[in-house]
């Protein structure tokens, strides 16, 4: 029997305001421990909350952005825990009557096609602080600093079928909030933290399995893995006759272990009732007119923008303009080098691979966007082969601050583009290997073009790199046909 796969998600994302959501105390990560902590995080007696505005503004920013029906009225409950890492025994957050309504985020899948995902809602509340357990022996230390700070929750509608499209959710929801600036999105440091709400249901049958929830997900990779693995867990329960238990779960991405954390609890589990210190939040029309001039380009429109003003291909302009950082990377490039195809190719080529090997955000990149620009440039005018110019690209990264014609000047980069001196690498090179040329003579067409890739590669090779490749290919074509033209006439 197929089953199908039922996804929905919760995601916390950290808002970036230079305060907590309900204190003026400042939000510094990696500070030292509880040295942010405000009296409101720790519930020292006759403490108030204050809301924080600029938290506020980024909440309905998100909202207008995905389209969303924005409440002109809000609310705040308190939701009740009781767990070291919040003293005041509960959470201040949203049920009832959330910031941002119902909403949808337009999803591009793998394959091509695009999902639209269902958002039920998107609510405000405060972070809990963080228990340490390994700095003390038999003991779990607190460490208030996180404790307070301003989250969004985005809640969706059970809409996704798969982990692929989950993830890609993910990542569209990712490009959103740091187009907005409204989240610095590094995954690394649970800027954006994702809960996974899977259960499985016979194909074709309408009501919704019983759902488990896998929490505090910080990677797209390890998003995926925790799902395939759970939804393979249920399928299998449920084959061998046994029942899906509504339950909390983690996943270890390190060693893949997924283990089931408590009996998930229910609304009324977390006694939720109106926080007596917050007054209902009033959003006006003006507000929300302001905000909307402050909204910057989407990801969607910037996208079409590439394809039409700078002729990208739809994977690319997808590519590009996913990310905030790197389409201003790739735009400022494009405008001085202006040939927008080849700095997309190796903005998405050899930067990324070495971001991505280095570990690094492309804002942290050490060949920024004007020295790409001018390297590329030499490419352009033939002052450098593309072999070269990744060399050029590496020296760069690595001795950062350095100007291109330096670097080519001091390592000899410069492409040699003498057709007299190209004629004789390649004599010397059909000299080094005249059994290849004899079997070139003799073989057939087809046979003969794949040879002379080996030929072109000798070539370049004995180039050291920097000669140019039009030049060679031409003078290799010259000789080898000479070549092939004596054999000829001495057998006539």
């Amino acid at each position: 029997m197929q089953w199908e796969t039922v996804i929905g998600l919760e995601v916390h994302i950290q808002l970036a305001t230079r305060a907590k959501l309900f204190s003026s105390s400042p939000v510094v990560f990696g500070a030292p421990p509880n040295a942010h902590a405000s009296a409101i995080d720790a519930a020292l007696p006759g403490t108030l909350p204050q809301l924080n505005e600029e938290a506020l503004d980024m909440a309905l920013m998100f909202g207008l952005a995905i389209g969303s029906k924005i409440d002109k009225v809000s609310l705040f409950e308190r939701k009740s825990y009781f767990y070291p890492d919040l003293p005041k025994g509960y959470q201040t957050t949203q049920l009832q009557q959330p910031v941002v309504g119902a909403g949808q985020i337009d999803v591009a899948l793998p394959d091509g096609e695009v999902r639209s995902v269902r958002i039920h809602h998107a609510h405000l509340e405060e972070d809990a602080g963080k228990s340490v357990h390994d700095s003390f022996h038999a003991q779990t230390a607190i460490d208030l600093n996180r404790a307070g700070t301003a989250l969004l929750e985005v809640v969706t509608e059970p809409d996704m079928r798969s982990a692929v499209e989950a993830v890609s959710f993910a990542r569209a929801l990712h490009s959103q909030v740091t187009h907005l600036e409204i989240c610095d999105g590094d995954l690394s440091q649970g800027s954006i933290r994702f809960d996974v709400n899977v259960s499985v249901r016979r194909r074709g049958a309408q009501a919704l399995g019983v759902r488990t929830e896998t929490k505090n997900l910080n990677s797209f990779r390890f998003m995926e893995q925790a799902i395939n693995k759970e939804v393979a867990r249920q399928i299998d329960l449920l084959e061998s006759g046994g029942q899906v238990v509504q339950q909390t779960r983690l996943y270890n991405g390190d060693t893949g272990v997924s283990q089931a954390m408590r009996s998930k609890e229910e609304a009324n589990d977390y006694r939720y009732f109106p926080c007596p210190d917050l007054l209902p939040v009033v959003v006006d029309e003006q507000r929300l007119q302001r905000l909307r001039q402050r909204l910057p380009e989407s990801p969607k429109l910037r996208k079409e923008r590439f394809m039409e003003q700078w002729g990208l291909s739809d994977y690319a302009a997808q590519t590009l303009a996913a990310e905030r950082a790197t389409a201003t990377y790739f735009e400022k490039a494009a405008e001085r080098c202006q040939n927008a195809t080849l700095v997309a190719n190796w903005v998405m080529g050899e930067l990324m691979r070495q971001l991505n090997d280095h570990q690094l955000a492309i804002e942290q990149s050490p060949v920024g966007a004007t020295v790409l620009a001018e390297l590329l440039r030499r490419i352009e005018d033939k002052t450098l082969s593309t072999t070269a110019a990744r060399q050029v690209f590496r020296t760069l990264w690595q001795e950062e601050g350095r100007e291109v014609d330096s670097v080519i000047e001091q390592y000899g980069f410069r492409q040699v583009t003498d057709t007299e001196a190209i004629d004789a690498i390649v004599k010397q090179v059909l000299a080094n290997h005249s059994a290849q040329v004899e079997d070139y003579r003799r073989c057939d067409a087809v046979k003969q073009k794949k040879m002379f890739g080996f030929f072109i590669g000798q070539t370049m090779k004995a180039g050291k790199g920097s000669i140019c490749p039009a030049t060679a290919r031409q003078c290799l074509l010259s000789r080898l046909d000479q070549a092939s033209g004596s054999e000829a006439a001495e057998a006539d």
